[in-house]
């Protein structure tokens, strides 16, 4: 560095921070992204230079002046072979590599912070379980495991956040899932990186990380004063989806306390895990999956909730522990308004679900 112009030495220091294929590294992920990515260019360097230089070398020692005839060369077993098993393990070294690298970018840990994004024509909006909403932007704490839950409301789309080296498709009718957490302070890109049509250039958008004080502070000032769940039980009443699913001896659907993470037994035969994609299949399409003992009379609601409406149904059935939040929202059904919720909730693991079972917005009416 001495030897060079302080003025050179910031262009090619500004230069490579902001350089487009090298963005800087934000997550914990993003080293060993980049380590991988690294040895990938050092092997396909050496390997090039390798060949350059036999094919310069070849062309000098065997040309035509030199060996006006041509001359028979036998080939070498050792030769072919160290060609063969030398490439042959570096292709290795980058698969079990790389395989690893996809496993943990695709394994959220048990404690992530789940963050629902619904990607559509030309923008992307973000569902915080507190029931914060943004749009085209993204505030997340650092050193916090955070699992994005994407699913598209008309085309494909692609999430990419460069700085974190992730991307993951959304995609619609289908939750798909990604996870990263961010280690440095500061405002990144967030663009969608599959054509989905005339504006796709501008369905771009904002990651802000901040520190677990500030995002405690922006969670505080950002708060809508009801949280997805409890959005999610007041849709859940105005649907009437407790006329169903309700403690009666005589339900025409199954309890959903408890439901989320349960195995069910269905009436095709088989069980089922209840989790959120199975949760919205429920929902928007009730006949195919029918707890067993229970009849498929279950409406869809397909084209009737919007998908932050099932979202928002999803959560309220996640978080639902008992069946006093159902007796509850049935005593209230009369009351509430048609798009919030009363309270929150909480669950894990319970009964059925099925045709009108686990769908969180709507049950059976009656």
């Amino acid at each position: 560095m001495d030897h060079i112009s302080p003025v050179i030495w910031q262009f090619l220091v500004k230069w490579m921070t902001n350089f487009a294929l090298f963005p800087p590294e934000a997550s914990k992920i993003a080293p060993q992204m980049d380590a991988l990515y690294f040895f990938m260019v050092l092997v396909s360097l050496i390997g090039l230079t390798v060949v350059v230089l036999l094919v310069t070398a070849f062309s000098i020692l065997y040309n035509k002046e030199r060996h006006p005839v041509a001359e028979q060369i036998e080939g070498s077993t050792l030769l072919e072979a160290t060609w063969t098993i030398i490439p042959l393990g570096l292709f290795l070294v980058m698969f079990v590599w790389g395989a690893l690298i996809y496993f943990r970018v695709f394994t959220p840990p048990a404690n992530a912070m789940n963050i629902y994004v619904v990607g559509k024509q030309w923008m992307w909006k973000a569902e915080h379980p507190g029931g914060q909403h943004e749009i085209n932007s993204l505030h997340v704490p650092t050193g916090r495991a955070v699992q994005l839950t994407l699913i598209s409301q008309d085309v494909f789309h692609s999430f990419s956040i460069p700085a974190f080296r992730v991307k993951r498709e959304a995609i619609p009718g289908r939750y798909t899932t990604v996870w990263f957490e961010a280690t440095t302070p500061g405002t990144y890109h967030l663009f969608c990186t599959q054509y989905c049509g005339t504006e796709h250039s501008h369905m771009i958008g904002d990651i802000v990380v901040l520190t677990p004080e500030d995002y405690k502070k922006w969670l505080a000032d950002s708060t809508s004063g009801a949280s997805l769940a409890q959005n999610g039980e007041r849709l859940f009443a105005s649907l009437s989806c407790s006329a169903c699913h309700n403690t009666r001896p005589d339900a025409r659907g199954p309890s959903l306390a408890g439901v989320y993470g349960a195995k069910l037994p269905l009436t095709a035969g088989g069980t089922v895990t209840a989790d959120d994609a199975f949760l919205r299949e429920a929902i928007l399409n009730p006949s195919q999956h029918v707890t067993q003992g229970y009849a498929p009379i279950m409406p869809t609601y397909q084209g009737q909730v919007s998908e932050e409406g099932v979202i928002a149904l999803v959560e309220y059935i996640k978080n639902l522990d008992s069946n006093y939040r159902i007796q509850q929202t049935l005593n209230t059904t009369e009351l509430l308004p048609e798009s919030e919720g009363t309270a929150p909730a909480k669950s894990p693991a319970a009964k059925g679900s099925g045709s009108q079972g686990p769908a969180t917005q709507g049950t059976v009416k009656p």
